[in-house]
């Protein structure tokens, strides 16, 4: 698979930001640019994310790049729940997790409906690596996801917000809407 995504962040009216994934067999680069917000500067983030056959992820590099500050953070995963900085330190707070959500970008929601494989009306809950930017500080975040039918997943935030949204997928498991937040163009 060889493409390129287009999303528009939907959150802000008019969409002032966006994301541009060039997507290959196991490899993602990405580039977002997101417009200031609610005391939020505006930044540029730019991530790579490799993984095995198995959807997993093997290996996450992301920056952020603002007017007053830059940002860099090296994940090295086994794909077996252990992870470690660049530099081999480990992140033992992240044991158990397979999978990694990068705020705001749609792409990561595809890892968990790609490796988990469920069937109409099947349900699971997991933890994941989040990484909000732009302080791409790593922490673990309980979600779930629902398959309602091929096309449909119901993604669940099982932490204190309780967010959840209908996601329309393709059929490659890729978001193509993500009610009030994106829209692929």
């Amino acid at each position: 698979m060889n493409r390129v995504l287009t999303w528009e962040g939907i959150w802000q009216a008019p969409a002032a930001s966006w994301e541009r994934l060039q997507l290959q067999d196991g490899r993602a680069d990405s580039q977002l640019r997101v417009a200031a917000a609610d005391g939020q500067p505006p930044y540029q983030l730019e991530y790579r994310l490799e993984w095995d056959s198995a959807w997993c992820l093997r290996e996450a590099e992301l920056a952020v790049e603002a007017e007053s500050f830059q940002r860099h953070l090296l994940l090295l995963a086994d794909g077996k729940g252990h992870w470690a900085l660049g530099d081999g330190s480990p992140l033992a707070e992240l044991d158990g997790c397979l999978d990694i959500d990068i705020w705001p970008s749609p792409f990561t929601n595809t890892f968990p409906i790609r490796r988990l494989g469920l069937g109409d009306g099947q349900a699971a809950e997991l933890d994941v690596v989040y990484i909000e930017a732009p302080q791409l500080k790593p922490v673990r975040m309980r979600q779930g996801y629902t398959r309602q039918d091929a096309r449909h997943y119901l993604y669940r935030n099982l932490e204190g917000s309780g967010f959840q949204a209908l996601l329309e997928v393709d059929e490659h498991g890729l978001v193509l809407d993500y009610p009030t937040l994106f829209r692929r163009v």
